[in-house]
């Protein structure tokens, strides 16, 4: 069983927005800093957002800083990605991370989720 399961990605035009959602089916995340990474086709695997374990810290990537908005609600074991202002540069397979470390997620989280796709084209 996955222990992390996204959903909330699609295909949006430029300048368009998705939420993308992250639910943990056999991880408690309120145990866990979350954070989302993404990979687009041909390059590595990218650090988007984190968010530690009752959100008082929150870092985000350069690249969509101002744009994408992370948090958590633990009561329904659930970390949320709200991306704005969506560019075609966006484009990529979205996933959720689980880290025990408790200053944000690492490179090397204890889980990952499968990935969900997320295309920005006109």
């Amino acid at each position: 069983q996955v222990p992390l399961v996204e959903s909330g990605g699609g295909a949006v035009q430029p300048g368009g927005s998705l939420r993308l959602s992250c639910v943990g089916s056999t991880v408690d995340v309120s145990d866990y800093s979350m954070g989302w990474f993404r990979q687009a086709p041909g390059k590595g695997r990218e650090f988007v957002a984190t968010i530690t374990r009752r959100g008082h810290d929150i870092i985000y990537a350069p690249s969509v800083k101002g744009r994408f908005i992370i948090s958590r609600d633990n009561v329904k074991n659930t970390v949320y990605l709200q991306m704005n202002a969506l560019r075609p540069e966006d484009t990529a397979i979205y996933y959720c991370a689980a880290d025990s470390a408790g200053v944000g997620v690492s490179d090397s989280p204890d889980y990952w989720g499968q990935g969900t796709q997320v295309t920005v084209s006109s």
